[in-house]
């Protein structure tokens, strides 16, 4: 009997492990080598905003980053810049992998990597002196804060477009933001603005931190061009009783076909029909032109599209 039980333990811990290894496969063919070209990229790109432009001047970055420049300023010289970016950021990306899965954390740890050994190489091994003023804009303020921030949200773009994450406040504000009653974005700023308030407090100075929130500004709106593109798209719904003649004259004038939703009018409860289609900000007066020649009463309304997803062809 014993020997039987043990048989059955053997078999269920080698299914155990099989699942696993597949498991494990599975996971390992998510990860793009284009990927990590990318995210190669954004992480040498990331660390050149930082260090060149932000670093010098005592700006501060967003996120875990601005922290880290923080506590390189107040702690002893042995703690560096790169090492906290390292220690911060590693450990919250672990704990985000549930949540996460595997390919982002992979990806996030991978530029996390990038970013770190790069400033480490600017700030303590390449002839570059980024000490006391930036190398390229000297120890004008606006400039590093624009640059830096512009700069620096290229490369979190990239980061965040190439399906990770260069910094662990993301994956916090996803962990915790819901369970404090916040949108993720309410989160984010609330972390950064305790963060330059502190460090106004600390060096008893609100220039630098005056300063920092340019940067802050600047980058987030930065890695929103990057991530949803600087051509978007529009949404037109278009509500019409002809949305048959529409779609046809749309189709002709653009080479491609929208959508048709069955739609009952709110007061008169005349039947409508809506005609869901997407343009880009070039065709808009020329859609206006199309639907109002065929329905002079049509209603359109028009919305922002960041991305378009099709089914991969088969």
């Amino acid at each position: 009997m014993t020997s039987v039980k043990k048989a059955k333990t053997a078999k269920k811990q080698l299914k155990k492990k099989r699942r696993a290894a597949e498991k494990l496969r599975r996971a390992l063919r998510e990860l793009k080598p284009l990927s990590f070209a990318a995210l190669l990229a954004a992480g040498i790109i990331n660390a050149f905003g930082v260090t060149v432009f932000l670093f010098p001047v005592r700006l501060y970055d967003s996120g875990i980053s601005g922290l880290s420049m923080f506590l390189d300023q107040v702690t002893p010289a042995f703690l560096t810049l790169p090492l906290f970016l390292l220690i911060l950021n590693l450990p919250i990306f672990i704990l985000g992998f549930k949540k996460q899965g595997f390919a982002f954390t992979v990806y996030s740890a991978f530029t996390i990597g990038v970013y770190s050994f790069m400033a480490y190489l600017i700030m303590d091994v390449l002839p570059i002196d980024v000490s006391v003023i930036s190398p390229l804009a000297g120890s004008d303020l606006l400039l590093c804060a624009v640059f830096g921030g512009v700069i620096s949200g290229i490369g979190s773009g990239l980061t965040i477009r190439f399906g990770g994450a260069i910094d662990g406040i993301d994956v916090l504000s996803v962990l915790f933001a819901k369970k404090l009653g916040l949108s993720l974005g309410a989160f984010v700023m609330i972390f950064n603005t305790t963060l330059y308030v502190i460090c106004g407090i600390v060096l008893k100075s609100w220039i630098l931190p005056l300063y920092s929130i340019v940067t802050y500004y600047v980058g987030s709106h930065t890695v929103n061009f990057i991530v949803e593109g600087f051509n978007r798209s529009k949404c037109a719904m278009i509500v019409t009783t002809k949305a048959g003649e529409i779609t046809k004259e749309i189709s002709k004038a653009f080479g491609s076909n929208g959508t048709i939703v069955n739609a009952v009018g709110g007061y008169s409860g005349e039947s409508k029909e809506i005609i869901y289609f997407v343009i880009n900000h070039f065709q808009i007066n020329k859609l206006k032109q199309i639907v109002h020649k065929i329905d002079e009463s049509a209603f359109i309304s028009l919305q922002e599209v960041s991305d378009i997803i099709r089914s991969p062809e088969r």
